[in-house]
C-alpha cells in the first residue's frame, strides 16, 4: 500500500516506561507498510531537564542525534512530543544562531548537518500517508467512542519551531480519529501543561494541573483521552487513581495513545498495542462500544 520509509528515534522513554507506544508504533506501521528503521546508536536527547542545567549540552545532545539519523534513509519519524520538540528546537536555533551552531561543531568535532526533516507521528499518518489512504485501510471503525485529543504544551509549541499544526487551535487529532470514525470532543484543557516534569519533584502541581484536564475532559463528555507524549500519559494514567482520591472524583478515562487507538480501527489485536500495560483499564470501555 505504502513504500514510505523513515529512520525511527524511539527516545527513552519508549524504551522503558512507555514500551506499549513503541510496540503499537511499529506494530501500526508495518500494519501499513510504512518502513520504520531505528537509528544506530541513538541515545538520550536531554528531553526536560538537559537545556535546563546547560544549553551547549542539550543542544549537542540533539544535534548529535540528528547526525547518526542521516546514516538511515528517509525522515526522522519521532514518536514522543518531548523528543520531538528537542530535535525541532535544536534545529532552529542552531539555523538562527551561527556563535551557537560553531560551539556546537566544536564540543561535536563535527559539522553539524540541520537539513533533515524532523517529523511527529502524527504528521506521518496524517500527511505522508494520508487521510483518505487511512480511512481506506480501517477494519474497525471507532464509531461511537468520544476522544478527548490532548495537544498538551510541546506538540505546537513554540511558535515557528515545531511547524506540526496551528500553534493555538491544531486540529490534527482530531482529523486523524476523524478518519478512523471516532468523534472528538471539544473541551478546554487540550493546550494545557499537566506538570510533566515536575511529577517528581512537586506531585503536588501535578495532582492540581492534571486534575484539571481530567475534569475538563470528563465534563465535556468524553469516553477516554488521547496523548502523543509519554510523560503526559504518565501523569494522566498512572496518577489518575491518586487525583481521584485527592479530589474525590469519579474519572476513570482511560488514556491511549495515538497509535493505540489508530491501530485498534485498524484491526490490530490488543496485545499487538499493548493495551495490558494501561494503568486505567480500557477493556470495559471497549467492549461497551462493541470495539473488543
Amino acid at each position: 500500500m505504502s513504500t514510505l520509509k523513515y529512520s525511527y528515534y524511539p527516545g527513552c522513554s519508549l524504551h522503558a516506561s512507555a514500551g506499549e507506544y513503541d510496540l503499537s508504533t511499529r506494530e501500526l506501521f508495518k500494519e501499513l507498510d510504512i518502513a520504520l528503521v531505528e537509528v544506530p546508536d541513538w541515545f538520550c536527547c536531554g528531553a526536560t531537564p538537559a537545556h535546563n542545567v546547560d544549553e551547549l549540552l542539550s543542544l549537542s545532545l540533539c544535534a548529535k542525534n540528528l547526525e547518526l539519523a542521516e546514516q538511515v534513509e528517509g525522515d526522522l519519524a519521532v514518536a514522543c512530543a518531548a523528543c520531538f520538540s528537542r530535535l525541532k528546537f535544536t534545529q532552529h536555533t542552531l539555523g538562527e544562531n551561527e556563535t551557537k551552531r560553531t560551539q556546537v561543531e566544536k564540543a561535536l568535532d563535527a559539522k553539524v548537518r540541520l537539513d533533515g526533516n524532523v517529523k511527529h507521528l502524527l504528521d506521518i499518518l496524517a500527511r505522508d500517508l494520508g487521510l483518505d489512504k487511512l480511512a481506506g485501510v480501517v477494519k474497525t471503525p471507532l464509531k461511537g467512542l468520544k476522544v478527548a485529543c490532548y495537544y498538551g504544551c510541546l506538540l505546537t509549541r513554540p511558535p515557528g519551531v515545531p511547524n506540526l499544526d496551528c500553534v493555538e487551535a491544531p486540529t490534527i487529532m482530531e482529523d486523524l480519529l476523524a478518519a478512523v470514525g471516532a468523534e472528538t470532543v471539544s473541551w478546554t484543557h487540550r493546550l494545557e501543561c499537566c506538570g510533566a516534569n515536575f511529577t517528581l519533584s512537586r506531585p503536588g502541581v501535578v495532582l492540581q494541573l492534571t486534575n484539571a484536564i481530567l475534569e475538563s475532559a470528563k465534563a465535556a463528555g468524553a469516553d477516554c483521552i488521547m496523548v502523543a507524549c509519554p510523560l503526559c500519559h504518565g501523569n494522566l494514567d498512572i496518577r489518575q487513581q491518586e487525583i481521584e482520591g485527592v479530589y474525590k472524583a469519579d474519572y476513570k478515562l482511560p488514556v491511549f495513545y495515538i497509535t493505540q487507538l489508530v491501530g485498534m480501527a485498524c484491526g490490530l489485536t490488543p496485545e499487538r498495542l499493548g493495551l495490558e500495560a494501561l494503568i486505567v483499564d480500557p477493556k470495559t470501555l471497549l467492549k461497551e462500544k462493541g470495539l473488543l
